[in-house]
């Protein structure tokens, strides 16, 4: 009894239709083998709703407990066969995660699945034999809830990761990860089958023509055009303007007035002020706008619902786009990514107020906006907000153009621009002449972006140096890189001494040039590689911040630069956008903002900082996906936005925060990158989640206070 594993043999029952192999976990004969290891095995069966026979098998707390399933002899051959198919039932109040392991002849095949084990009634959980995720189907985040299929209930494991020649599979491992307390699953029988028919059941009719998911309810959920009319047009309550002057600042805190937006330093504390005078801690709103939910339907018809025709009256909501990058790393990999979309947002805008649904649209948004105690129309908004003067508004600079670039191998959203180029300076101009039109005299203007979520680090403990080394790897042509080797040969002088302080070997200065070459990454024996490294790291950032102040502020002197919304950064980026930007933007995607920007360095620099991204989201309002920042259920996300905006007002250098964003992704996939979550203000259809915007409204109005 005190050996790692304990074999008992359980049936392999004989094939019937479609099945080549059947194990019943919860019986016991003779022609497979059941380890356990560190999970202990009820005595008797139980017996399920449906009446199926199912045995409790216990995970103890340990490292990894887990069963081994194997045939008695060699190995299976499940060549043709598509899903493994498991009976399995969590026995616990809460959900469990099962991790579920395929292993082939040797180490290298392997098929691994993570799969959230909800409570509940019993259900089929399916492995699909092959390597798949949501992005095949054209979104990132899959339906990895139950739903009912010809009369069961099937989970599916979305996402299968490694590979396996089905044609020799060893055994079948189902573990759970350092579990802290015993957790109990019920399992009945295990069979391979062929075909895919869960896996594209489980992608089957899953909108409606609403946007809806079609498998799940919900408060905010509508079933005809007369409750989408009367949700939509249900009236905020009245937005109050006491103790504000009519930018939105306060009243009691009287700064100094120069006509436009700028910041102050009053009493320990940073401020945006209003052209008025007075202090302004902006909550605003990421992409207020009515076109921003779009999603491809080319390739991906069977997902849909009575999606309407592409023509007449509805053709105004189709269109044909292209995202395919091979640069970008969001969305990478998914099927689904150019050719025609719908938009069902707009479409359902158009259900509720005919022909002039738009500008219905912009006045109910501002009208909710304020009365949820918002006073920022925030990034990617649509521009026509700004113009009715209602909220301060933003502009952003996208600059794009045929200038070089440096890839660190995080590259999001593409690679870094190379502002050493002269081309960039030139986009940057263009860019910051086309924010400024129309827009460089008006006060309600808060300031400038200039791009988003640069990739001025990647992940792991060398990702601060991933700009320095990508600029060494680029080609001799790059322009950063020539900068680099000139700072370098003119610290150094002769390419040995570079080659001593960097425990290199490099016969001359021209070595450098090799596209590719294998820049060393900084170690505690040749520390010269992180001052060099450093040292480049604040020069490019400097002259990216530099560049684009410059063209800013020579097409527009009164706004701000609210620099470029961090979400990987170096110490020497964030200092040179102290040194050349009004305001340091930071996306953070934490619990509170101090957990997800190094906040002391903020401090030590003396700079406002504006939180410009957060959110929180949840899975039961129907896109898949829970966000960058999840929560249990909705009602915990009114929770998480107050404590959130509590630490933020309480920093001194915070001078606003910016939710993301005002309506929820379409549940197959916004165009740009295939995200579908639910962390709006509003879903699709344009309906409040009435839960959440009242708690948002509380959290905001008690900052007046």
């Amino acid at each position: 009894m005190k050996r790692a594993w304990l074999f008992a043999f359980v049936a392999l029952f004989a094939s019937h239709a479609m099945a080549t192999d059947v194990v019943d976990l919860a019986s016991s004969p003779t022609t497979a083998r059941i380890g356990l290891q560190q999970v202990t095995r009820a005595v008797a069966t139980e017996t399920a709703q449906d009446g199926v026979q199912q045995r409790r098998y216990t995970f103890q707390p340990s490292a990894q407990p887990q069963i081994t399933i194997a045939p008695a002899q060699g190995a299976w051959n499940w060549s043709g066969q598509g899903e493994l198919h498991l009976r399995v039932q969590n026995a616990m109040p809460w959900a469990v995660t099962l991790v579920v392991d395929i292993d082939g002849r040797d180490a290298k095949q392997q098929l691994h699945a993570v799969v959230g084990l909800p409570a509940g009634p019993a259900q089929t959980l399916v492995i699909p034999l092959h390597v798949t995720s949501p992005l095949a189907f054209g979104m990132q985040v899959g339906p990895a809830k139950p739903f009912e299929d010809g009369g069961r209930r099937v989970l599916l494991a979305t996402t299968v990761a490694g590979g396996l020649d089905r044609s020799g599979v060893r055994d079948v491992r189902l573990s759970m990860p350092a579990p802290q307390a015993a957790q109990s699953i019920l399992f009945g029988k295990f069979e391979v089958v062929a075909g895919e028919a869960a896996l594209r059941d489980a992608y089957t009719d899953i909108v409606d023509r609403y946007g809806q998911y079609t498998r799940e309810a919900w408060p905010e959920k509508i079933a005809d055009d007369a409750a989408l009319r009367a949700a939509v047009k249900r009236a905020p309550p009245a937005a109050s303007a006491a103790g504000v002057d009519r930018y939105g600042g306060r009243l009691d805190v009287r700064l100094r007035a120069t006509g436009w937006f700028h910041t102050q330093k009053a009493d320990g504390r940073w401020w945006l002020v209003t052209p008025g005078g007075h202090g302004f801690f902006s909550l605003g709103v990421n992409t207020v706008k009515a076109d921003d939910t779009r999603t491809y339907v080319q390739g991906r018809a069977s997902m849909f619902r009575d999606l309407p025709p592409d023509s007449g009256t509805w053709a105004a909501f189709y269109g044909n786009a292209d995202n395919r990058n091979a640069q970008q790393g969001a969305g990478a990999g998914r099927c689904c990514d150019h050719g025609q979309w719908f938009d069902f947002y707009a479409a359902n805008l158009y259900r509720v107020d005919g022909r002039d649904w738009l500008a219905a649209w912009r006045m109910r948004a501002l009208a909710r906006l304020k009365a949820w105690g918002f006073n920022t129309v925030a990034n990617w908004s649509d521009p026509a907000l700004g113009a009715l003067h209602q909220l301060p508004y933003t502009r952003e600079l996208d600059i794009r153009g045929d200038f070089g670039n440096v890839a660190t191998g995080y590259d999001w959203w593409g690679r870094m621009p190379d502002p050493f180029d002269p081309r960039f300076a030139q986009a940057a101009d263009a860019a910051a002449a086309k924010a400024a039109q129309g827009v460089r005299d008006d006060p309600w203007l808060l300031g400038y972006f200039a791009d988003n979520e640069l990739s001025w680090s990647a992940y792991g403990p060398q990702g601060r140096w991933a700009l320095a080394v990508g600029t060494l790897h680029g080609e001799a042509r790059s322009a950063a890189k020539q900068a680099f080797i000139a700072d370098l040969r003119k610290r150094y002088g002769t390419p040995d001494k570079l080659a001593a302080a960097w425990g290199i070997t490099l016969a001359s200065w021209d070595a450098l040039d090799a596209t590719d070459f294998p820049a060393p990454e900084p170690n505690e024996a040749h520390p010269a590689i992180a001052d060099d490294y450093s040292a480049w790291l604040s020069r490019y950032a400097a002259q990216f911040f530099r560049t684009v102040a410059e063209a800013i502020h020579s097409h527009d002197p009164h706004h701000l630069y609210l620099g470029s919304r961090f979400a990987v950064s170096t110490p020497e980026a964030i200092a040179a956008c102290a040194r050349y930007c009004d305001v340091m933007s930071f996306n953070v995607y934490a619990d509170v903002p101090q957990h997800g920007y190094d906040a002391a360095l903020a401090k030590k620099l003396d700079r406002p900082v504006l939180i410009t991204e957060f959110h929180f989201g949840s899975d039961d309002r129907g896109p898949f996906g829970k966000g960058v920042v999840s929560v249990a259920n909705e009602e915990q996300r009114g929770a998480a936005y107050a404590r959130y905006l509590q630490a933020a007002v309480g920093d001194p250098d915070i001078v606003g925060a910016h939710w993301f964003e005002y309506a929820d992704e379409p549940v197959t996939g916004r165009l740009l990158d295939g995200e579908n979550s639910h962390f709006g203000l509003v879903g699709i259809t344009d309906i409040p989640f009435a839960g959440f915007v009242e708690a948002v409204r509380k959290a905001n109005a008690s900052l007046r206070h």
